[in-house]
């Protein structure tokens, strides 16, 4: 921590040289006594002419000086080198050492010096203590007040105080100005009671109080709200014959209307002027300025009038407090009138003028006059001390609709060298999105992007929604969804994860034949648990099956049912068409078993689905087409499982339609007698007599009747196979169903 005050000019001793050294003494002692005495033999003796310094050179060329390669050595003073010693090293017993045999001779400049140039409050004060107890030097008046001084800017204050009331023991006198400083500091840091107590201690200690103090401890305690104290503190004042003064009043005023206690202010003034101290500029400044608080105008205008008819000329602050008070009251017309005036008297207006100013003319509307004051800031290179006051501006001109002007605020702040932060920028894009001007607006994207200005830490203005989603939809709709990609990921990094700029960023991406893009995105929205819209599903499901890469679709369908979307029949439809053309008919069949789960779109895709069912009993997947129709039929749908029955007998595929016809008869499916005899066929054709057998008696055995005309050859290729037992259980069972059927058809004769 660097303490700024005046620093002293040191006063350098001729150097003692030693003639003997100690053989622990350190090097840099005998180093410096050197460096010392050679500076010192150089100063009082001037170098000579070499031809005349010694006989010996006679005749001889002059000798050339050798100066050593590298950088000049520059000789610092030696409080600047003590005190880079103690900012680069822990205070230790060896920097002490060190310091000690650095410094031939120890006086009260040097140790003022140090102390000024102390980076570090701590080693300050541990160099205070240590280069008094060490004998060294006994600190005089100049040296406590600056110690005091830095432990209370540092807060220090326990320390502060520790060291004032030290100091008689040390036959050192105390001074007001001590005193004054300590009060001052206790109060800077909130501690009102103290300052009170270190004020009513200088009476006990016999320190006398003048007005400078009683000054002191008033802007202490009325800067915290208590003018009880300040009042009765005043009168103590007074009774013990300390006369005020002009500044004491200005104080007091100051305290009373920071208060809010105008009538107390009033009275005191009106004291002031009774004792015959004449108001100066500060005077009417603070009575103006309490006028203005409580929205006294007409009171302030006559102070105003009043101070200028004393021949006291306002001053910058004068016109400043008037025209804040003007625009407090909505009164920017007269505000603009005192700033002209101010100008016409030659009177430069501040910062604080046109930060006044500004945003009162941007409420009321008055772009015009706005911008014209604007120029004549940039005209005198004044920045306003509220950067926020561009923001207003920025605001109130696209409000106003002159997109002109509100670019020139921008080019404002590069004159008056106020970095623009990203939601100036913002106020402009947006606002160039509702004009419709998307040109003008991606090139200040351009900017922004490119200065990576959404990154900067220290900035505090950010980019809201509503200006960078308009920017990102368009340029997703536009073809140019990476440029708007870029600008979201600076986004991230400042924590934003806005919904509908991550789904435009898909729906960019997906549009523009980018799936691998959208799905990262997605990826990034799932990390971050932000919802995903299913409109950006469909579009990037589309991009993947347009791209032939129906397996990232069924990816994207996955993850579209996991964030609880239900997808149309159409785009089912179309991922498990492009499967199975692809192919996969498997995975067909997983997307459609999704389908026929959710109760989507199955009556119009019946067709797909018999298509589905058929490749996987022609593929041997016997089991999950079974399962799928099993599917079906809990959902209220039927396959047509005899067209399935013909399709695999007619193929030769005698297993699965045996699998199949056996699925039929356990869950009582209705199956035409033709189905049946198409099966038996099949199976009769390839040889597989048992399996015929066994379905054949499942058949009868559920009372169904069967007119197959080749059971007597099924019969025949038992026996012959040497299944007689199976062959002569068939007949029976034939004949006894013949006999069933002639006395069925008896009874319907007879009815």
């Amino acid at each position: 921590m660097a303490f700024i005050s005046r620093s002293k000019p040191h006063q350098w001793t001729k150097a003692r040289v030693f003639l003997s050294l100690s053989g622990s003494s350190h090097s840099s002692l005998l180093s410096s006594s050197r460096l010392l005495t050679s500076t010192i033999e150089l100063t009082e003796n001037p170098p000579q002419n070499p031809e005349t310094h010694s006989p010996d050179t006679k005749g001889r060329p002059p000798l050339r000086e050798r100066f050593q390669r590298g950088k000049r050595q520059t000789h610092e003073k030696l409080e600047d080198t003590i005190c880079r010693m103690m900012d680069n090293r822990e205070w230790t017993t060896r920097l002490q050492n060190s310091i000690r045999d650095l410094v031939p001779e120890w006086d009260h400049s040097l140790v003022y010096n140090v102390l000024h140039g102390a980076r570090k409050l701590d080693h300050a004060l541990q160099f205070f203590r240590w280069s008094e107890r060490s004998g060294l030097i006994r600190h005089d008046r100049d040296t406590h007040m600056k110690m005091i001084e830095m432990l209370g800017q540092g807060q220090k204050l326990n320390h502060a105080r520790c060291i004032l009331l030290d100091m008689p023991e040390k036959g050192v006198p105390w001074d007001e100005d001590m005193f004054e400083v300590l009060i001052e500091s206790y109060g800077k840091a909130g501690i009102v009671q103290e300052s009170v107590k270190i004020f009513q201690k200088m009476k006990e200690l016999g320190v006398e109080r003048t007005v400078k103090s009683y000054d002191t401890l008033f802007k202490v305690i009325l800067r915290r709200g208590r003018y009880m104290m300040a009042k009765r503190y005043f009168n103590k004042m007074v009774s013990e014959g300390v006369e005020p003064t002009r500044h004491t009043y200005n104080l007091m005023l100051w305290g009373f209307f920071l208060c809010l206690k105008l009538e107390t202010a009033l009275r005191f003034y009106d004291d002031m002027i009774s004792r015959g101290i004449k108001p100066d500029v500060v005077t009417y400044n603070t009575m103006i300025n309490g006028y203005c608080r409580f929205k006294k105008m007409d009171e302030a205008e006559k102070l105003f009038v009043e101070m200028k008819g004393k021949n006291i000329e306002p001053s910058v602050v004068s016109y400043t407090t008037m025209i804040k008070g003007y625009v407090a009251v909505d009164r920017v017309d007269d505000g603009l009138r005192i700033f002209e005036e101010m100008r016409s008297f030659g009177i430069e207006a501040n910062a604080t003028t046109y930060s006044t100013l500004l945003p009162g003319l941007c409420d009321a509307g008055k772009m015009v006059e706005a911008k014209n004051v604007l120029k004549n800031m940039m005209a005198k290179h004044i920045a306003p001390n509220d950067n926020s006051i561009f923001l207003k501006l920025l605001v109130s001109q696209s409000k106003a609709g002159d997109m002109a002007a509100a670019t020139e605020v921008l080019k404002a702040m590069a004159t008056l060298n106020v970095p623009a932060e990203a939601g100036h920028y913002g106020v402009l894009i947006e606002n160039q999105c509702k004009a419709n001007a998307y040109n003008r607006a991606i090139k200040l994207l351009d900017i922004l992007v490119e200065k990576e200005i959404i990154l900067r830490h220290q900035d505090t203005l950010e980019m809201e929604p509503s200006a960078y989603n308009p920017i990102i939809e368009y340029l997703c709709n536009n073809g140019q969804t990476s440029k708007a990609e870029v600008l979201f990921r600076q986004l991230m990094k400042r924590g934003v994860q806005d919904q509908d700029a991550l789904n435009n960023l898909i729906r960019g991406h997906a549009k523009e034949g980018n799936p691998d893009s959208s799905y990262e995105i997605l990826k990034i929205m799932s990390r971050r648990g932000v919802s995903r819209e299913a409109n950006a599903y469909e579009l990037l499901i589309k991009s993947y099956m347009s791209k032939g890469e129906p397996g990232d679709a069924k990816t994207a369908l996955d993850s579209m049912i996991e964030d609880g979307h239900v997808p149309d029949s159409s785009l089912f439809r179309s991922v498990i068409e492009s499967l199975f053309e692809d192919g996969r008919v498997q995975t067909a069949s997983r997307v459609m078993m999704i389908m026929i789960d959710k109760n989507v779109g199955i009556e119009e895709n019946m067709d797909l689905v018999a298509k589905i069912l058929e490749a996987l009993l022609m593929r041997g997947h016997v089991e999950e087409a079974l399962g799928r129709i099993d599917l079906l039929n809990q959902n209220g749908h039927t396959a047509d499982v005899d067209r399935l029955l013909s399709v695999l007998s007619e193929k030769g595929k005698t297993i699965a339609a045996l699998k199949l016809l056996d699925f039929g008869l356990e869950r009582d499916l209705s199956l035409e007698f033709s189905s049946y005899d198409k099966v038996l066929d099949a199976l009769l054709g390839a040889g597989k007599t048992l399996n015929a057998y066994s379905v054949l008696c499942k058949i009868m055995g559920k009372g169904s009747v069967t007119d197959w005309k080749s059971c007597d050859e099924l019969i025949k290729s038992l026996n012959q196979e040497g299944n007689t037992k199976q062959a002569d259980v068939l007949s029976r069972m034939i004949k006894k169903g013949q006999g069933s059927k002639k006395d069925k058809k008896e009874d319907d004769v007879s009815l």
